[in-house]
């Protein structure tokens, strides 16, 4: 039992001298660079050490360069000489954004309650070096390998003039892409724009900077700039997925491809808007722009007075259609014209816009005569020629054949605003009967008659259904919980009743999703559609103590419609997006 207890006791002593001389040590906490020269195409590592655990680390922000990797944690602990050795390490691996001169500044740890600070170093950046492809790492071939870029057609065009902007992606053969997501998409701010949908992902074989590559087209758009002067367009980011071969090999030989991921941006571009010249401008000039037809046609020229005719000003041709008033029709005041009906036929393609738009008016003549459609012109802006057009239309006779007459009838000579008698004629009641020969209708009394006794007894046959209809009412009324599902699920309905029409077509059914899904926010919100960002989304549901699930599940949807336009998504995951919204309206319309 002594000899027992003496062991103990060593061994206790024994550990306190070791846990003595461990903690004799000093603290360190020191910040290691892997170079303090590199090339702007170089990556470099950085190591923040510290010789005992320590809790709170907080990392520099790395100004003047781009965190690739990290931070990575490793833990060495050893025993040399009955002295214990301990190493933690938090480890960076950085790209630089710039050539120059940057610190790394204080990283900060705190340790056994106190907090002690890494010394700042200093980073020259210089330009590119060569390396041999052996030291080449993952990132620097993804860097190498990998190029997002926005192709525009003009960079001087006039206002109103069609720009296409086309992003395409250009992937060296050696890597492989697996996915990508869009992370900030251009805000076509001063631009009339419109989107060609990409419905396939084509992969071309192509060349960039001299070398071979392949490319595909991610995103379309065509721009009307509505403002002169230098306009930028925003740039596209995007996230992308990708395999990067390395220099290692497998059992078989074959080299081994390691995953990562790399942010790609298109970069702003700047385009300078030329104003639309004043010389030779046409007093009647509406904002046109393009190559267009212009015509007046009319469905008769032969009809009876109150017959009616359809008198058509259509424009058709390419260029700014939906931006630009058709001219009016000026009619005899003596014919009575109803409002236009406006019908559009326009297309978007690569090279614009292009289709028909035209005012339709419905116009009944009241008198027998014949009158004048004037002649009116159309004037618009030629990009191609840089000069503006008139077109005139041609001089349309109305001939009413039949009616009553009117002095002013038959005035084919310019049109006047002042009123004009009308001269009476012999015939102008011709349409009325002058002998209606009217008979005389035998005498019937109410009273006593069988209608008489069949309205008194309708009251007391109605008694017993009004009972019935006032206990189904009451049962209705009742069932409170019922009646909010029925409400909620009617206005789900109303709300996706667009969206459900698009199903099969990703880009209709998420555009009328999303639109639908904002709409109902703001009529139950009673909020402006400008402040529509997810967080702001996310921020007013749980002000009105919207359950975590529901609102998860709306901000959710609203991502979904984000992703739609640059992801292949399958007419199941509509169908699933589609249900999804139906629930999470229903739900939102019972906790709001």
């Amino acid at each position: 039992m002594n000899i027992k207890r003496y062991i103990s006791l060593f061994s206790i002593l024994f550990l306190g001298i070791l846990s003595y001389a461990q903690n004799d040590e000093p603290v360190t906490f020191e910040m290691n660079l892997s170079k303090e020269v590199l090339g702007i195409n170089e990556r470099l590592r950085v190591d923040f050490t510290m010789n005992r655990d320590g809790d709170n680390f907080v990392p520099p922000d790395f100004e003047g360069f781009r965190v690739l990797m990290g931070p990575s944690q490793s833990i060495s602990s050893s025993w040399v000489n009955g002295v214990r050795s301990f190493s933690k390490t938090y480890t960076y691996t950085l790209a630089p954004t710039a050539r120059g001169k940057f610190t790394i500044k204080q990283a900060t740890i705190v340790i056994k309650g106190e907090t002690y600070k890494s010394l700042p170093k200093e980073v020259e950046v210089t330009a590119a070096v060569e390396r041999p492809d052996g030291e080449k790492t993952v990132d620097d071939v993804a860097d190498e390998s990998l190029h997002l870029v926005a192709e525009i057609s003009k960079t001087s065009p006039y206002l109103n003039e069609a720009v296409t902007v086309v992003y395409k992606l250009y992937a060296s053969p050696s890597i492989d892409v697996t996915n990508f997501r869009a992370l900030d998409n251009p805000k076509y701010n001063n631009f009339w724009s419109q989107d060609i949908p990409v419905t396939k992902y084509d992969v071309q074989n192509t060349t960039y900077d001299g070398k071979a590559y392949r490319s595909v087209i991610l995103k379309r758009v065509v721009l009307y700039p509505q403002k002169t002067g230098e306009l930028e367009i925003e740039p596209l980011s995007l996230d992308v997925s990708l395999q990067v071969p390395t220099n290692k090999r497998d059992f078989f030989g074959g080299r081994i491809f390691a995953q990562t991921n790399k942010t790609v941006s298109a970069g702003n571009r700047k385009i300078n808007v030329k104003p639309l010249p004043t010389e030779g401008k046409p007093a009647d000039f509406s904002g046109a722009v393009g190559e267009f037809q212009f015509s007046v046609t009319s469905s008769k020229t032969h009809l009876n007075a109150s017959e009616s005719l359809q008198a058509k000003v259509a424009i058709n041709g390419k260029g700014n259609l939906k931006l630009f008033e058709i001219p009016s029709l000026n009619l005899p005041s003596s014919l009575e014209v109803y409002d236009p009906e406006f019908n559009e036929s326009v297309r978007t393609t690569l090279s614009g816009m292009e289709g028909n738009v035209s005012n339709s008016y419905t116009v009944v003549p009241t008198f027998k005569g014949k009158y004048p459609i004037p002649s009116i012109t159309f004037s618009f802006f030629n990009p191609k020629t840089e000069k503006y057009q008139t077109l005139s239309s041609g001089e349309i006779m109305i001939n009413v054949l039949e009616g009553p007459t009117s002095g002013a009838a038959n005035n084919t000579g310019p049109i006047s605003n002042n009123k004009q008698r009308v001269v009476a004629t012999g015939d102008q009641f011709v349409f009325n009967k002058i002998k209606p020969n009217l008979t005389a209708i035998s005498n019937k009394y109410f009273f006593g008659s069988k209608s008489f006794f069949l309205w008194w007894l309708l009251p007391v046959l109605l008694i017993p259904l009004a009972i019935l209809f006032g206990k189904k009412r009451e049962a209705i009324a009742s069932d409170v919980e019922g009646n909010k599902i029925k409400r909620a699920n009617r206005l789900a309905k109303k709300y996706l009743s667009a969206a459900k029409k698009g199903l099969g077509s990703k880009e209709s059914f998420y555009v009328a999703l999303e639109k639908a899904l904002h709409n109902y926010l703001k009529a139950k919100l009673k909020i402006e559609t400008s402040e529509f960002s997810k967080d702001k989304i996310a921020s007013l549901l749980s002000e009105k103590n919207v359950d975590e699930t529901t609102k998860e599940g709306f901000v959710g949807l609203l991502k979904n419609c984000e992703m739609a336009r640059y992801s292949p998504f399958s007419d199941v995951q509509m169908q699933q997006d589609y249900n999804k919204a139906s629930e999470v309206i229903s739900q939102l319309d019972k906790q709001i």
